[in-house]
């Protein structure tokens, strides 16, 4: 059973080789070209899980969030074809930062599990030989592409469970929502850590009764070290524009803190700890 890290806690700082990132990248080459579609990669700190954080963003998502902040990552041809290799030796980079700042890897999109071979062996080599903290985020629509071998070099799922009500989830995402509640049945049995993420719109998932749903499932798992109550922004509306497409929210107005709060509470309410 995975270790579950204590919000805030550093990862073990394993001691790091002395030859150059090319030199190291050259012993690291698998033996063929794995190869996907990504959009872009970052250093981060905050929701893409503990510590700072080499995050890779892969292109192509099979949902269609009507809050979706980076729309330009929703289909796969809008990405650049990349290898593992290439994507390794980017984080390699970085190695010696991101261990002393207690941090790792994390693969986002778009949705990973939408390239689930790519995504597997980039983090089977990030996590089996980098030694990196690794975090997937993910929708759980497509979990069942995540093969058992994905899940071993998995050491925090980022899930993101968008409503309880059926009927709104499917409204905000066009797609239902059991397959992620399936998944995220999948990983309390597999004893995986899992940081469940809210996105509260006021107008639509802001009702208590369904920010209740989500708390109290998140809840009854056993695995969900810690909530991420995401305030709705708009920060993305220009990229619709930019692509052609409608942002139907442009009137749905941000959550005030007392929204925000009470969203919190009703999580941490069910034991779990909210942020």
């Amino acid at each position: 059973m995975t270790t579950l890290i204590q919000p805030g806690a550093l990862l073990p700082i394993i001691p790091v080789s002395t030859d150059s990132p090319a030199e190291q990248a050259a012993t690291l080459r698998g033996t063929g070209p794995v190869s996907g579609s990504v959009h872009s990669w970052d250093l981060s700190s905050g929701v893409d899980g503990p510590g700072t954080r080499f995050v890779v963003f892969l292109a192509g998502c099979p949902l269609a969030c009507l809050y979706c902040h980076n729309p330009d990552t929703l289909r796969m041809r809008n990405g650049k074809r990349t290898t593992a290799d290439t994507v390794v030796e980017e984080a390699l980079k970085y190695v010696p930062f991101i261990r002393a700042a207690g941090g790792g890897f994390t693969i986002s999109g778009g949705e990973p599990l939408l390239q689930p071979d790519f995504t597997g062996e980039i983090l089977r080599r990030c996590h089996g030989e980098l030694g990196l903290h690794t975090a997937l985020d993910t929708s759980g629509f497509l979990g069942a592409r995540a093969s058992e071998a994905l899940l071993a070099d998995v050491d925090l799922v980022l899930l993101d469970i968008k409503s309880w009500d059926r009927e709104l989830y499917l409204r905000l995402t066009g797609r239902p929502l059991e397959p992620t509640l399936a998944f995220a049945r999948r990983l309390a049995e597999l004893g995986k850590e899992v940081w469940v993420r809210f996105v509260l719109v006021p107008g639509l998932t802001d009702a208590t009764e369904n920010v209740a749903g989500v708390a109290s499932f998140a809840a009854s798992l056993g695995n969900v070290g810690r909530v991420d109550v995401l305030p709705f922004h708009k920060l993305g509306a220009a990229k619709w524009e930019q692509l052609g497409m409608e942002f139907t929210l442009t009137d749905t107005p941000v959550p005030t803190a007392e929204q925000v709060s009470r969203a919190r509470g009703i999580f941490t309410d069910c034991g779990l700890y909210a942020v």
